[in-house]
């Protein structure tokens, strides 16, 4: 299992176009994902757009429950947010992904994303397993 960040936003799409996410397995339980702060990020604040926070993290999160299930496809069913801090443009934002259970048909994650070693948002989702019939 190899440690290093590796580009998922490959496919033309949203989260391409918003700059793509970096993304590495730690453990079997444990992802990590990346992104930089760009200008289009940002709301009218300066600070970073808590839709787009949303975004990186239903797309890392959702990129673990998907690793974890065997890389069998996964659709979010719920995404609980708060946000706790703010970012800038040029931060590099860091999110922390726990799988916390899964079962033949569900996953449920805990996601923490930082800033500058600061929690800025943390989030709980379920995530169901497609099974694709054969």
């Amino acid at each position: 299992m190899s440690n290093s960040f590796e580009q998922i936003s490959l496919k033309p799409g949203f989260m391409k176009h918003n700059g793509g996410v970096m993304f590495r397995n730690i453990s079997e339980n444990e992802y990590e994902f990346k992104s930089v702060i760009n200008e289009n990020h940002l709301n009218a604040a300066g600070i970073t757009h808590g839709g787009y926070l949303a975004a990186l993290i239903d797309a890392g999160a959702g990129t673990a429950a998907h690793r974890s299930a065997q890389n069998a496809p996964c659709v979010t069913i719920s995404l609980d947010l708060k946000y706790i801090g703010a970012s800038k443009i040029g931060d590099e934002i860091i999110g922390n992904v726990k799988i916390l259970k899964k079962t033949k048909t569900l996953v449920f994650l805990y996601c923490e994303l930082k800033c500058n070693n600061k929690i800025i948002t943390s989030a709980s989702g379920v995530w169901k397993i497609l099974k694709i019939k054969s």
